[in-house]
């Protein structure tokens, strides 16, 4: 399953940056929609040339997680993550990069082409994506003292939403023990991302993170149709209060 996965990134025209099979996550570097190009008059004169220097102000990249779920096959979760360039000066003559909310139609899409890369029909593919869940509310809530996200939905779902809130906010899934309901997780600053030199540089800036990355555990617990995510440290004991509450509201303001 691994190669066929890669093989679909590559083919549409995306460079890897993570490939690590051990973990089952796989991930594109940082590449422009095309797609966005406004196709007009004066474009359509100039040709190619000109479409090459265009810029939609607008990056994208994707990651892939495969996991092993109960019954012997393989769960497949895309989830994106954007950056959009803005003006940082009123008389608009420096951009900066920010980040911009995950495109959840981007990763239905995406995840109904590799459905059908995999074998699967276009008229099955579009069907599978259409019949997906609907989100549910997730809210902010204290449980002996400690932040927690509450979410209306059984374990399995709560599962695999925690898992793409994960992806999509930058933290890296290092083993999962899904017996127990927990994700062993570290994360790593935005600006960690090595970005080539040039363009790319622009994407985060040139300055270094100030630590190392820092390891969690994130608890999925579940109680009939609602479930209750909360993180710990790395050994399992208390986080400290501050580290939780940042981390619990960034998946809380993702689930949403």
């Amino acid at each position: 399953m691994w190669e066929p996965v890669k093989d679909f990134w590559l083919e549409n025209g995306f460079l890897l940056v993570m490939d690590q099979a051990n973990l089952g996550i796989m991930e594109t570097d940082w590449a422009e929609n095309r797609a966005k190009i406004p196709q007009d008059i004066i474009r359509s004169t100039i040709g190619k040339v000109f479409d090459s220097l265009y810029s939609t102000g607008e990056r994208d990249k994707f990651r892939t997680r495969l996991e092993r779920n109960a019954s012997g096959g393989t769960d497949i979760f895309i989830s994106h993550r954007g950056m959009i360039e803005v003006y940082n000066s009123t008389a608009k003559d420096q951009t900066v990069w920010q980040p911009r909310a995950a495109d959840p139609e981007l990763e239905a899409e995406f995840l109904r082409r590799l459905m059908v890369k995999l074998g699967i029909s276009e008229a099955q593919s579009k069907a599978l994506v259409a019949a997906g869940p609907g989100s549910t509310s997730a809210q902010m809530d204290t449980v002996n003292g400690q932040p927690v996200v509450r979410l209306n939905d059984e374990f399995d779902r709560a599962w695999r939403r925690v898992g793409l809130a994960l992806d999509r906010t930058n933290f890296t899934v290092e083993d999962r023990d899904r017996s127990k309901g927990i994700y062993f997780v570290r994360y790593v600053a935005p600006n960690a991302d090595k970005a080539e030199p040039g363009f790319f540089g622009k994407l985060f800036g040139s300055s270094k993170p100030d630590s190392a990355p820092q390891k969690f555990t994130v608890s999925v617990q579940s109680q009939g149709n609602t479930s209750t995510v909360s993180v710990q440290n790395a050994d399992g004991s208390q986080a400290a209060t501050a580290d939780a509450q940042r981390i619990v509201k960034v998946l809380a303001d993702d689930l949403r």
